[in-house]
């Protein structure tokens, strides 16, 4: 059994869920990955404030929702080989003109707590900040809520995320940074045996093509090829 936390959520085209079953980029990596270590799949929907109790405490194997690997995070957790990797981008409402982060300034931005999107914001001068807490039970809306509502003026989170709101006329995309933030499952400091499968795994989806037909079901930007295949 491979158990991973995620939020239920949805965020199309990372991942949502319809009725008991899961779609979009995530679960689809997730499933690929299980189906290589000859693991059958579960999840576990938790409040992004509880990811890192519930792993640590050995309840689950990992945490596979978003989890941008940075020097702070592996202090905590090991982490699998990157299994993506994305820009950072800011949404706005669509009658608005910003279009670079000085249009920003006097306005308020929006992101989730402790997130590496809150902290690219904060690189951006004279502009106020809200922090979404990963306490909530759906923080990406309480964001896109927000947003909509003229709470906030932006939301910064990874480029993917926004990919279900574009597509409508209320919601547009500012500006994006190309920031390359890899993803990876983050695992028990402890559970050196599992991190070593998983990568095995998802190697092997990577030569044999799964992860880049998964990557292009689901994203209109280019897969990138030369990024995965350093990994190896």
């Amino acid at each position: 059994m491979l158990k991973l936390v995620c939020a239920d959520l949805d965020a199309r085209p990372l991942f949502w869920t319809e009725g008991k079953m899961r779609y979009g980029y995530e679960p689809e990596v997730a499933q690929a990955i299980a189906d290589e270590m000859g693991e059958k799949l579960e999840w576990v929907f938790l409040r992004w404030a509880d990811f890192k109790d519930y792993v640590l405490s050995g309840q689950a194997d990992g945490i596979l929702c978003g989890s941008a690997i940075t020097p702070e995070r592996e202090k905590v957790f090991l982490y699998s080989k990157p299994y993506a990797c994305f820009n950072e981008s800011v949404l706005i409402r669509s009658e608005d003109e910003m279009t670079k982060p000085e249009d920003f300034k006097g306005k308020v931005l929006g992101a989730i707590e402790g997130s590496t999107n809150m902290a690219l914001a904060q690189q951006w001068p004279d502009i106020e900040y809200r922090a979404f807490s990963g306490n909530s039970d759906n923080v990406f809306w309480d964001m896109i809520h927000a947003l909509e509502n003229k709470e906030i003026d932006g939301v910064v989170d990874d480029e993917p995320a926004f990919g279900g709101l574009v597509a409508n006329s209320v919601f547009k995309i500012s500006f994006t940074v190309e920031t390359m933030n890899a993803w990876g499952i983050a695992i028990a400091p402890n559970n050196t045996e599992l991190k070593i499968k998983i990568d095995q795994a998802l190697v092997k989806i990577i030569k044999n093509k799964k992860l880049e037909g998964i990557w292009n079901r689901h994203f209109h930007f280019q897969y990138p090829e030369k990024f995965f295949n350093s990994l190896f």
